[in-house]
């Protein structure tokens, strides 16, 4: 791990999934950038919901775990070419930067590990999926501690 959680490297991290539909564009959204700023965009027009848009600075500590939880993955090592292309029901994109290695991955939404299942490369899409809830369940997390209205 001591290749990836150098200080002085470049990191960048971005997941999208989105879909254009009776709603019109609807989507969620997270960056963590290379200064700390983790970035978060939910745009659902569900019921005239407006958009969420939520910004707040995270320590090298979260930025480490980031990079930890991206290494273990090992997503790095994976091809998009096999996966489902983009359809009507939405998109997923992954880019990811560590240090002189950028990856970027563009999918299908998937509604389940079934979907997974059923794909020409099951096993790299199942370390992609894994990898989006892992990510996404620490952004909600600090998006929801950080703007917590009551404290606990």
């Amino acid at each position: 791990l001591a290749s990836i959680m150098s200080d002085d490297e470049e990191f960048y991290v971005r997941y999208y999934v989105g879909h254009k539909g009776k709603f019109g564009h609807e989507f969620l959204e997270f960056e963590f950038r290379p200064d700390g700023l983790l970035r978060y965009a939910n745009n659902s027009r569900y019921k005239k919901a407006m958009m969420i848009r939520k910004e707040v600075h995270v320590g090298t500590e979260v930025l480490d775990e980031v990079k930890r939880i991206i290494e273990l993955s090992e997503i790095t090592k994976e091809s998009d070419s096999r996966w489902p292309a983009p359809d009507s029901v939405g998109r997923q994109e992954l880019e990811v930067v560590v240090g002189d290695q950028h990856i970027s991955f563009v999918t299908a939404k998937i509604g389940s590990l079934v979907d997974v299942e059923d794909s020409k490369d099951p096993d790299g899409l199942k370390l992609f999926y894994f990898l989006i809830q892992d990510l996404r369940c620490m952004v909600f997390s600090l998006i929801g501690m950080h703007f917590k209205i009551k404290p606990i």
